[in-house]
């Protein structure tokens, strides 16, 4: 392995509005290395993926390439500098061809005509490399994902860069294509070209890392071979928690509550790869139960099967005992369950309308008769719920974009409550909120179990998991790997089994 860096990246600072997304962030790669980039979701990886490679301009630092200052004005200019980065989301043309999207901007040319022989016959052989054979003159859209993953892949080793940038590239693969796709870096790396490596995937990151750097809240909290770092501690590292062997415990106040209550809702053994691998959880009257995992651990992708939003390809579901199978969210919400995903501005609200509008949303067709709304019903419902949550607001016609991020959340908690369910899926009910309306909402959810609302959370934060519920069950590559109860329930516990896994017989389910 060479000593000095093939890329070095110094003092990195990139702010967007005012807000730091980098600040002082240092990346140094030799040839023949393969580099670990990790961090929690908004860390920093992907802003300092694209300054390197010149989608974003940087603030201030340096970035050196083979000993030579650079900087890079656009992805194509790194390229023909010998930088390929190959991303999470399939960047290629969907109704060109595999060999056409695999040549685009390189292709073969004879007596001045694209040479379709060549072309076709360059693309089969990366893609063999990779261990796909298909038909390459097919249109890219007719292919899995994954076939496309591995076709933005190929495309991108065919510019034999010396340094190759890897953004999640096992998202949308199989257990088979990842086992190829390792060996490909393995083979890269033996080659003497540099890799950086970004992935949530802890196993893949031992399995064919050299080095590794953390970010955290956009800053470098860590640098160093990964063989001197354990699972737990680079897990400790990304959610910046400085563990003690003294155990942090919250206060389990339902447990008592929620002993001996029916269960509401029971998934088991779902799948739907590669987002899940056999994710089950189960939840009982008036309980508040915590879904716990890094990015990439399917927490988002479990609330989504269980609401019907994503068809899951195995695995059993049972509400109240009885089996059930939601096509749609219409199914879930008829059955009596509701679901504020994570991202509210995207899946959430609908800015442009009222409060009154954006509350009633779900109630809608109880509210309405031959098409016409009850506007006296409506606006019952909603002082309602306005007052019972405390939604600061002008007026129930003000625009719901007008109002601050945790009445926004507000309001879509009133939004599910108002069609009175028996269990409310929260994915990230807090996220980007300030810490007063994150109690608000924390001594919310806790008043709704105590009612017999059975609650789903999902949350990032241990500090939320630990002191609002009853379980935690964590969740790795997809899998339920543990389930704690109680005052077992612990940042240790949790950490550990983010890091390491522990699935075994009776660690999940219905406890």
């Amino acid at each position: 392995m060479a000593d000095a860096p093939l890329l070095q990246m110094r003092g990195i600072d990139k702010s967007f509005a005012g807000v730091p997304a980098l600040t002082g962030v240092d990346l140094s790669v030799p040839a023949g290395e393969v580099r670990a980039l990790i961090g929690q979701n908004g860390a920093g990886k992907s802003t300092l993926i694209k300054v390197l490679t010149g989608v974003h301009r940087r603030d201030a630092g340096q970035v050196e390439l083979d000993g030579r200052p650079v900087d890079f004005g656009s992805v194509h200019e790194a390229q023909r500098a010998g930088v390929a980065t190959i991303y999470q989301e399939v960047n290629l043309v969907p109704y060109r061809s595999l060999a056409e999207n695999v040549c685009i901007g390189r292709a073969p040319r004879r007596f001045g005509l694209l040479d379709w022989r060549a072309i076709n016959a360059e693309a089969r052989e990366r893609l063999a490399a990779l261990d796909v054979h298909v038909d390459v003159t097919r249109p890219l859209h007719e292919f899995p994902i994954a076939t496309q993953q591995m076709t933005a892949i190929a495309r991108a080793l065919s510019f034999d860069a010396r340094l190759v940038v890897m953004d999640e590239p096992t998202s949308s693969l199989a257990e088979h294509e990842v086992g190829v796709l390792l060996d490909v870096v393995r083979r890269l790396r033996d080659s003497g070209v540099a890799v950086v490596f970004v992935s949530h995937r802890l196993d893949e990151l031992y399995a064919v890392c050299d080095t590794i750097t953390v970010l955290r809240d956009g800053r470098c909290v860590a640098d160093a071979p990964l063989a001197e770092l354990s699972k737990y501690e680079v897990v400790s590292a990304m959610l910046g928690r400085a563990l003690t062997e003294s155990e942090r415990r919250g206060r389990h106040v339902g447990a008592a509550r929620a002993a001996g209550a029916p269960t509401v809702l029971e998934a088991r053994d779902l799948h739907r790869p590669p987002a899940l691998n056999g994710s089950s959880v189960s939840v009982r009257r008036g309980e508040v139960v915590g879904l716990a995992g890094l990015l990439g651990s399917g927490r988002s992708e479990t609330a989504r099967a269980l609401f019907g939003a994503d068809p899951v390809t195995g695995g059993e579901m049972r509400l109240a005992g009885e089996p059930v199978a939601f096509s749609s969210p219409r199914d879930a919400i008829r059955a009596g369950l509701g679901f504020n995903s994570e991202d509210r501005k995207a899946d959430g609200i609908v800015p442009d309308l009222s409060v009154r509008e954006n509350l009633t949303l779900a109630l809608l067709p109880r509210l309405t008769r031959r098409g016409v709304v009850d506007r006296g019903r409506q606006q019952e419902i909603v002082d309602r719920f306005v007052a019972r949550l405390g939604i600061r607001m002008a007026s129930p016609d003000q625009p719901v974009r007008e109002l601050s991020g945790g009445n926004q959340q507000k309001v879509l908690l009133a939004r599910w409550l108002c069609t009175d369910p028996r269990l409310l899926i929260l994915d990230e009910p807090t996220r980007g909120i300030d810490v007063g309306a994150k109690q608000e909402i924390a001594e919310l959810v806790d008043e709704l179990a105590d009612d017999g609302l059975s609650v789903l959370l999902v949350s990032s934060e241990l500090e939320e998991l630990i002191n609002g519920c009853d379980r935690v069950v964590v969740l790795r590559d997809g899998e339920t790997v543990r389930e704690l109860a109680g005052a077992d329930i612990s940042e240790d516990a949790i950490v550990q089994a983010m890091a390491e896994g522990s699935a075994g017989a009776g660690e999940h389910g219905d406890a």
